[in-house]
């Protein structure tokens, strides 16, 4: 499986780019697809205390990132880009219509990344054990 990914780097910069895309669209892309109405965003599960739509999200986007990239220079680099890539989008929410600035969002986003870091620490620790 981390071979898949790190010969095809293009599947991590689509999904940035679909995850981009759907996050400065002016209203929600699903709630339009879906309800037919941009106004409402679907929930897969109910909010905890952080945004959980946004925990799935950038879960995924780490997943597939760390999986990418293999060494630890680029973890540490992709690690910068998923924080910044998580407070600028959320950012944008500021000046973007029918779009708003949560914290509980942002924290989603900041969540997301910290539970694949914390996965990625413990998988380098069972292999140095291992070894």
């Amino acid at each position: 499986m981390k071979n898949f990914f790190s010969k095809y780097k293009f599947i991590f910069f689509i999904f940035n780019f679909v995850l981009i895309f759907f996050y400065l669209f002016p209203g929600s892309i699903l709630g339009w697809i879906i309800y037919n109405d941009p106004s409402s965003q679907p929930q897969i599960t109910r909010n905890f205390i952080v945004s959980s739509n946004h925990v799935y999200a950038f879960l995924i986007l780490s997943i597939i990132g760390f999986l990418t990239y293999k060494n630890a220079t680029n973890k540490i680099k992709l690690f910068i880009y998923l924080i910044v890539l998580s407070v600028v989008l959320e950012i944008f929410h500021f000046f973007i219509p029918k779009r708003s600035f949560e914290f509980s969002d942002l924290f989603g986003n900041l969540l997301g990344v910290l539970i694949m870091v914390i996965i990625n620490q413990l998988i380098k620790k069972y292999e140095y054990y291992k070894n």
